[in-house]
C-alpha cells in the first residue's frame, strides 16, 4: 500500500511540474487543494450552514440584489466573451486545431487573463445558491444544480494552470455566450410580474444549453482523428463532462416540458415555471 501511495504522490508531482508557469501567483489558484477547498466549502453551505442560518428565519425578498447581480453577470460574460473573440477567433484561431501559446507574447497573455476571470466567475456563481437558500428556494437546489456548480470550477481550474489557450478556448466562448443569454433571462424574471409575459422562451434557454455540451463536445472529439499538439486528456475529460451535463439537462427539460410528467430535476441556473410567478414578489 506504501509503494501504491508513494508512486501515487511521485505521479502527481510529475503532472504538477507540468503546469503553466505564466498561472503562478494568481489568487485562489496556486495549488490543487484550493479550488478543491472551496468547492468544499460549497457544498458545506448549500448542505450545513445554510439550511441551519435559515431554518428559523423568514425568505429573504432580494429583488434589488438579485438585479445588480444579474446585470453584473451580463456585463462580465459578455466581456470575456468579446475579448475572447477579439483575440482568438478575429485573430487567426483554428476550430481544428489550436495548440497552446506558451509564449509571453500580448495575445497569449490576455487569453491567461480571460482564463482566470472565466474561474473567478464560476465561483461567483456560488453566489446562484447563496440566493436560493435565502429566499428559501429549497426545490430549486437539486443534484444538477449543485453537481454543476462544484465540478465546473474544478474543470475550469484545470484548464486555467495547464492549457489555458489553444483548443480549450473554444469552450470559453461558448460557456460565456450562453452566461450573457442566461443571466439576461434571469435579469428579466427579477423584474416582477409584468415581464412575465416576455419569458416566453425559457425552454429554448435549456436547448441553447445542451446545444453548448453537444458543439463542445464535438469540438474536443477532434483530436482523436487528427494530428495536434495538444493534450488528448482534454479530450477525454471534456466529452465526459459534457455527455454528464447533456444528460442531466435533457431529462431536466423532458421533465419540465413534456406535458403529464413530473418534473425530475430543475437545471443548473433555471427557474422552474411555478416559482416564476412568485419570483422577486
Amino acid at each position: 500500500m506504501s509503494f501504491v501511495l508513494q508512486n501515487l504522490v511521485n505521479q502527481s508531482s510529475k503532472v504538477w511540474e507540468l503546469r503553466d508557469r505564466r498561472t503562478e501567483g494568481w489568487p485562489l489558484t496556486e495549488s490543487p487543494l484550493t479550488p478543491v477547498l472551496i468547492c468544499l466549502a460549497y457544498l458545506c453551505m448549500v448542505k450545513i450552514w445554510g439550511p441551519k442560518l435559515m431554518k428559523n428565519r423568514k425568505p429573504f425578498q432580494l429583488r434589488g440584489v438579485l438585479m445588480v447581480y444579474n446585470l453584473f453577470q451580463i456585463v462580465f460574460n459578455g466581456w470575456m466573451f468579446y475579448h475572447t473573440c477579439r483575440v482568438t477567433w478575429f485573430n487567426g484561431y483554428s476550430l481544428r486545431c489550436q495548440p497552446v501559446d506558451y509564449s509571453d507574447n500580448k495575445d497569449a497573455l490576455q487569453i491567461i487573463v480571460i482564463g482566470y476571470c472565466l474561474y473567478i466567475s464560476k465561483l461567483i456563481d456560488f453566489f446562484d445558491t447563496l440566493f436560493f437558500i435565502l429566499r428559501k428556494k429549497d426545490n430549486q437546489i437539486t443534484f444538477l444544480h449543485v453537481f454543476h456548480h462544484t465540478a465546473t470550477p474544478l474543470s475550469v481550474w484545470l484548464c486555467f494552470r495547464f492549457i489555458a489557450g489553444g483548443h480549450s478556448v473554444f469552450f470559453l466562448t461558448c460557456n460565456t455566450l450562453v452566461h450573457v443569454v442566461m443571466y439576461f433571462y434571469y435579469l428579466m424574471a427579477s423584474m416582477g410580474p409584468q415581464f412575465q409575459k416576455y419569458l416566453w422562451w425559457k425552454k429554448y434557454l435549456t436547448v441553447f444549453q445542451m446545444v453548448q455540451f453537444v458543439c463542445v463536445g464535438m469540438h474536443s472529439m477532434q483530436l482523436f482523428f487528427i494530428e495536434c499538439d495538444y493534450p488528448k486528456a482534454y479530450s477525454w475529460g471534456s466529452l465526459i463532462q459534457t455527455i454528464i451535463y447533456f444528460i442531466l439537462f435533457k431529462n431536466y427539460h423532458a421533465g419540465a416540458y413534456t406535458k403529464n410528467v413530473k418534473p425530475s430535476s430543475i437545471a443548473a441556473k433555471s427557474v422552474s415555471p411555478k416559482s416564476q410567478q412568485k419570483k422577486q414578489h
